[in-house]
């Protein structure tokens, strides 16, 4: 087996849980090659040669992983997605076991599900065109903010910072916004506009219920309030039904839809998988890119099966996996 790992180190909190991983995957005669990305990396040099690899594995925060993919997008490589950032809240919606070990035994399995990427894109203040892709959540108004509030603390405070960002911010703006799914137009006031692959966030909660990476759509999340304090409803609500299906979602409203535009009627920060873009914007488009990547899975995702089968690179049942 060749196999690639493209590690970001300024993800998360520096952990070395990466090369335990390279331990754990390889076997006599496999080559792999760990390579480091820069702070001014570029996704699409990072990944020129994925096709020369049996695996591909992409290791940082969602960011980077979620710009790592959009690259790999239609190429024909398996693809591990490995935790290494702050929240990892990509690998938490794939649902493999997290342990570095059973990720690598997942590799050797080889088992994979075909899952959808997003793309939004948006004109800059400067007139230039902006096109970029996400694996989870995009979205403009006070989600960036806390995106851009929260970005001094993340080292210290992880993702305590997001929270720490909320109560410093209790009357967001309201905004405007005029939102187009698949042709039919909606008028809603509210502090944030979402578009998501997938919309699992911490504790398991979904904003929104039957949201899938595999379905061929994006879900528009609108949150129609101006406290920020009646977040907590939502959250609240997700702790006693986390899937959404029983009791809702107070203050947010979703629509589901292939093609996607957003209008504001003032000039709003967006973040693309938590990360801020510089400058401000007035609108943008989101379009779903069905089944874009092969992405590794085992036996506790909910896009695997309940069947790892026969290992696909061999030697896969000496590796820990909880059970």
């Amino acid at each position: 087996m060749r196999a690639l790992v493209i590690h970001n180190p300024r993800s998360g909190f520096g952990s070395d849980a990466i090369f335990q991983f390279e331990r754990a995957l390889v076997r006599g005669g496999d080559e792999c090659v760990l390579r480091i990305l820069e702070g001014d990396f570029l996704a699409r040099e990072a990944c020129a040669d994925a096709e020369d690899f049996d695996l591909v594995t992409v290791s940082g925060g969602d960011g980077t992983v979620a710009s790592l993919l959009y690259e790999l997008r239609g190429r024909d490589v398996p693809i591990c997605v490995f935790p290494s950032g702050t929240a990892n809240l990509l690998c938490s919606n794939i649902g493999n076991a997290p342990e570095p070990s059973a990720l690598a035994r997942a590799c050797r399995i080889g088992r994979t599900a075909e899952l959808d990427l997003g793309e939004i894109s948006w004109t800059r203040e400067d007139g230039t065109r902006e096109v970029r892709g996400f694996a989870l959540m995009s979205g403009t108004g006070f989600d960036a903010q806390l995106m851009q509030a929260a970005l001094p603390n993340k080292a210290i405070m992880g993702q305590a910072a997001y929270f720490a960002a909320a109560l410093a911010n209790p009357r967001p703006s309201v905004e405007h916004f005029t939102i187009t799914v698949d042709g039919r137009t909606y008028e809603r006031d509210g502090i944030t506009c979402l578009v998501a692959n997938n919309a699992m966030i911490q504790g398991d909660i979904q904003l929104v219920p039957d949201c899938r990476m595999d379905d061929g759509m994006l879900d528009v999340i609108m949150v129609e309030t101006s406290d920020a304090a009646q977040l907590l409803k939502p959250l609240a609500f997700g702790l006693v039904d986390r899937s959404g299906k029983a009791i809702g979602r107070p203050h947010l409203e979703s629509f589901s839809g292939r093609e996607i535009r957003v209008e504001s009627m003032g000039a709003v920060p967006i973040e693309v998988d938590g990360e801020v873009v510089s400058g401000l914007v007035r609108s943008y488009e989101a379009r779903v890119l069905p089944k874009a990547v092969r992405i590794i899975v085992d036996t506790m995702s909910p896009y695997g099966s309940a069947d790892d089968g026969s290992s696909r690179f061999g030697d896969s049942d000496v590796i820990a996996y909880p059970k």
